[in-house]
């Protein structure tokens, strides 16, 4: 059934910061508005900032949608046509380290009104501003009135740090298919932020820059073959369904497998796609899928996203992160983020 609101412009106040909703589609792709204005985006700012960053650290892992019933297949993705590719946006130096400085979380209030987080990824785009996240994780699946509200990006995110910035929303784009059925084949978004900033003084925002030229941007792909194996990286937290707790959430973390298609029960899908992973799905929601990931350059190509996971083999441990496949509707929706600029709010 279509979704009600649609119309543009609708103000919501959550917490003392308010931000745009509502969404305009343009053939398969929604825009998604978020802090439109600057003065809307500076509130967003100071909420997560202020008081040490109290509301960051108090954030808790998004946990909707998290786990799935899943049978791993045998058989191929088809391509809905031909192979393309952008290429990652590296960075002139690079600190020591083996995993990506792209990867982040993203903070956003949730509709219990509290603050909550996911994993996400800066991109490669004409204007340095694009963070890829599983697509509810942008919009809120459990009460369709818009996007999720204070939505912004943390990258290199580590135990309560913000090394790189704070980089506000400004504008999100999704598959019309996924705002308006809630088909999760289109469970994926591609997210416009401004430039970074960091509170100088209780009151004053200092700007940082653009997001990657301050940490790189991943490349991406379409229409390709499953990958022999990929590297997901995100913030797993919670629970395996056996009760451990093999993740914090507080440091980002890196899984290798394979990648093969799916069966699975509990969510819409015609076509995911699996890879061997570990990770629990509090927290990894919006994680990374990188082919041709390298630890000297710490970059690779998107070509999966964490929507849920899945514990295929029965014995009380997930064992598998479940992802779209990345095909020409995704490029479509990717093609119009990447011309979006932003600016700055500082």
């Amino acid at each position: 059934m279509r979704r009600a609101l649609i119309a543009l412009g609708i103000g919501l106040s959550v917490l003392g910061s308010t931000v745009v909703t509502g969404t305009a589609r343009a053939a398969s792709v929604t825009a998604v508005p978020l802090a439109h204005t600057v003065a809307a985006a500076q509130q967003v700012a100071k909420f997560w900032l202020a008081d040490g960053a109290a509301n960051l650290k108090n954030a808790t892992p998004y946990a909707v949608r998290t786990a799935v019933g899943g049978e791993r297949l045998s058989t191929d993705i088809v391509p809905d046509g031909s192979p393309f590719s952008f290429p990652p946006d590296e960075m002139e130096t690079m600190p020591e380290g083996e995993t990506p400085l792209t990867s982040g979380k993203v903070f956003f209030i949730g509709s219990d009104l509290q603050p909550h987080w996911c994993t996400g990824t800066a991109m490669r785009s004409k204007y340095w501003n694009i963070v890829a996240t599983a697509g509810h994780c942008l919009l809120d699946v459990e009460a369709p009135a818009g996007p999720l509200a204070n939505w912004v990006f943390v990258p290199g995110y580590s135990e309560g740090t913000t090394p790189f910035g704070l980089y506000v929303g400004k504008q999100g784009f999704t598959h019309h298919d996924f705002d308006d059925i809630r088909d999760h084949d289109r469970d994926f978004a591609f997210v416009n932020v401004y430039r970074g900033v960091v509170l100088s003084s209780p009151d004053v925002l200092t700007s940082v820059g653009k997001l990657t030229e301050n940490v790189g941007g991943q490349g991406i792909t379409f229409n390709q073959p499953l990958a022999p194996t990929v590297d997901v990286f995100g913030y797993p937290a919670g629970p395996q369904p056996d009760g451990s707790t093999p993740y914090t959430g507080q440091t980002l973390e890196r899984s290798t497998g394979s990648t093969f298609t799916m069966k699975i029960t509990g969510l819409p899908m015609d076509r995911p796609t699996g890879a061997d992973s570990s990770f629990t799905g509090e927290g990894s929601l919006g994680s990374s899928w990188l082919t041709g990931y390298t630890s000297d350059n710490r970059v690779g190509y998107l070509n999966g996203i964490t929507i849920s996971v899945a514990d295929t083999d029965g014995d009380g441990r997930y064992d598998t992160g479940v992802s779209p496949y990345f095909d020409g509707q995704t490029l479509t929706v990717y093609r119009k983020a990447f011309d979006y600029w932003t600016g700055s709010i500082a």
